[in-house]
């Protein structure tokens, strides 16, 4: 029977677990602090070999035994649950979950091979918590007889033995399909689940074994306050973890719960009219909060949308349903590395939701003197680390902007958010490469003038000198002071102009609309203060030659001409493009 509990363990671990090349860990609990997890770390390593403590997320840390191969994982488990010396929601999880390990001090586990299996003391003090313990004593006789617990089984409803299958998957004891049919896969799942929790393997849980099986099930939501809660105004009925949150306000799309203790949740219902195409741009816009990870799957059909976002700090979920002209939904927002709570409150959310006929009304909540471009209803919306300009030089897209805009960006974005690759950043020129990742056209490009300008010409610079906030760039009168930088260099021209640090890496334009270079980030403090009207545009030959080197080639124009000032704006905002760093 062991054998068959420990393979039915090993399956149940998937294709992934079994081909890790790291090895698997069994992690015992997390703790919301690092002392907290100091303290139980060190309590388990006073029993337990092969025990560590890795930082789990940016505010949980947990504490793990490992690393060891797939089945002696399975095998350790059930052993260490049969005899109390972990929790019973202790579990198997692979080592891309855990980040920087505190214990022991200077150990890197993640990067060794699995371990052998050592033996266990003979008489070992239980480590776990006393409430997660089991007894190590002799299995307590049978409430029943298997012939008494088949007749009280065949009692039960479809449902309640789907909740009963249900629970025995998030004991990590059953990995087949919700039937409410119990079969082979279930009867077996049930021994080992009875073997783990030390009763006689008989594949038919008794009356008591399933109030147990089900208080372990529903354990994990102990402090969350789980609470049917009806929203009349939104018109939205779930359950909702009502001990974490508490009503805030109402921001129409939003019926705001905000966070009351310390692990952060967040919940907000969603309530609005609108046509298919305004259902799709929620689907966009929601993308953009700060809340909401740009990593995590997203899934767009025509009657509802799912986003997930993930990162080191939150776990954040949103479900919108559209009918009959109505989108109803939630978002919520949970701590990361606590995905096993979070998948059991998304469960109970989603079997419990229901709507009524109202909507949320949009003048519920008045206009005040707080709004603001960068919130959307009260939530904040995900901003660039950086914004500037840059401008198209050929007809594929392919745009140029000063190297020294970009930073250290995670992504880079040009335009209406599309992704760009950046193919160099030459920091000696302040020049950058950038070509966009998805194919688009840009209505014109960049012309270079080839001549040499007069002195004292006017020049107007094209930049986003607020980013994105006015939609298209602006145009900065000025004019051409010198053909070379203050020490001479030729590969720069001084300007003397006025400019706002979103308008670096624009096009500089002569009067005929020719590009004389692309304009420089005001020069860093070094010993010297320079008036502010001073700025320097690298020059349209130096940009050339760089570009030659990577095998793209500008268009050029060599005859002075004088364009319409009304024509040179609409040429700046066609070949001109906001860069954003993110």
């Amino acid at each position: 029977m062991r054998k068959l509990v420990i393979a039915l363990a090993v399956w149940m671990l998937g294709a992934s677990l079994a081909a890790a090349q790291q090895g698997v860990w069994i992690q015992v609990e997390a703790q919301p602090s690092l002392q907290d997890a100091e303290e139980r770390v060190r309590t388990y390593a006073a029993t337990l070999p092969d025990v560590a403590g890795f930082q789990i997320s940016g505010r949980w840390y947990g504490i793990a035994i490992g690393p060891y191969e797939p089945a002696d994982a399975a095998q350790r488990l059930i052993t260490l649950r049969a005899q109390g010396l972990i929790p019973q929601d202790a579990f198997i999880a692979g080592a891309d979950r855990f980040l920087r390990q505190f214990w022991p001090i200077g150990a890197n586990d993640l990067a060794r091979a699995t371990r052998p299996i050592a033996p266990l003391a003979a008489t070992p003090a239980p480590a776990a918590p006393a409430e997660a313990s089991v007894s190590t004593t002799a299995p307590e006789p049978l409430d029943e007889t298997p012939q008494e617990a088949q007749a009280s089984e065949n009692l039960l409803t479809r449902d309640e033995k789907r909740l009963l299958q249900t629970a025995l998957q998030a004991e990590g004891f059953y990995n087949s399909t919700i039937d409410g049919l119990f079969g082979r896969g279930t009867r077996a799942s049930m021994a080992a689940w009875q073997e783990a929790n030390r009763f006689e393997p008989t594949g038919i849980l008794t009356t008591a074994q399933r109030a147990a099986l089900l208080r372990s099930y529903n354990s994990i939501l102990d402090g969350l306050g789980m609470a049917l809660t009806t929203d009349a105004a939104a018109g939205i009925t779930l359950l909702m973890p009502m001990e974490q949150i508490a009503f805030d306000a109402y921001e129409p799309p939003f019926a705001h719960y905000a966070p009351m203790g310390d692990e952060g949740i967040q919940l907000s219902l969603i309530s609005q009219k609108g046509s298919q195409a305004r259902f799709q741009g929620l689907y966009n816009v929601l993308q953009t909060l700060d809340l909401v990870p740009e990593e995590g799957p997203r899934t767009l059909r025509g009657d509802r949308f799912e986003i997930t976002g993930i990162d080191a700090m939150r776990h954040t979920t949103v479900e919108v349903r559209y009918s009959d002209g109505v989108m109803k939904g939630f978002m919520l927002v949970w701590p990361a590395g606590d995905e096993r709570r979070l998948n059991r409150v998304l469960q109970e959310m989603r079997a419990s939701y229901a709507t009524t006929g109202a909507v949320l009304d949009p003048s519920i909540a008045p206009a005040t003197e707080d709004q603001s471009i960068d919130l959307l209803a009260g939530l904040e919306i995900r901003q660039p680390q950086m914004a500037a300009t840059g401008f198209f030089v050929d007809g594929t897209g392919t745009v140029i902007t000063a190297a020294e805009t970009l930073g250290a960006c995670e992504r880079i974005s040009i335009g209406d958010d599309v992704d760009a690759d950046l193919v160099f950043a030459d920091r000696d020129l302040g020049l950058a490469l950038l070509r966009p990742q998805q194919q688009i056209s840009p209505i014109a490009f960049a012309r270079f003038q080839s001549s040499v300008p007069r002195l004292r010409d006017e020049v107007a610079v094209a930049g986003f000198s607020y980013g994105g906030d006015l939609g298209a760039p602006t145009l900065t009168l000025g004019e051409l002071a010198d053909l070379r930088g203050l020490e001479g260099e030729d590969t720069v021209k001084r300007l003397s102009l006025r400019a706002e640090p979103g308008d670096s890496g624009g096009p500089v334009f002569d009067q005929g609309g020719a590009v004389l270079g692309l304009l420089r980030p005001a020069p860093a403090p070094d010993g010297q203060i320079l008036p502010d009207t001073v700025r320097f545009a690298l020059d349209a030959d130096t940009i050339r030659q760089r570009l030659a080197l990577e095998g793209v080639a500008i268009a050029e124009v060599s005859a002075p001409a004088v364009m319409d000032p009304v024509e040179l704006a609409a040429l700046a905002a066609d070949i001109s493009v906001l860069v954003e760093c993110w």
